[in-house]
């Protein structure tokens, strides 16, 4: 894998729009059965690409708050 530089702007909602439908069909493409999978390939790839083991670990914690 190569590493990829992180963006220095946040997403605008335009964005995250565009992220939502992408990760949408994505998951509607591979089925239910390998979704965990790759939600878990896709995590580690955009943990590389951000390079901070740190932030990542943030953003996971409020990834998982509120799912209940």
């Amino acid at each position: 894998m190569s590493h990829v530089q992180p963006s220095s702007t946040a997403l605008d909602l335009d964005g995250l729009e565009e992220v939502y439908d992408a990760l949408a069909e994505a998951l509607d493409q591979v089925g239910p059965d390998k979704a965990p999978l790759m939600l878990t390939k896709l995590a580690l790839l955009c943990a590389q690409a951000l390079g901070d083991a740190s932030c990542f670990r943030k953003q996971l914690t409020i990834a998982v708050q509120d799912l209940g």
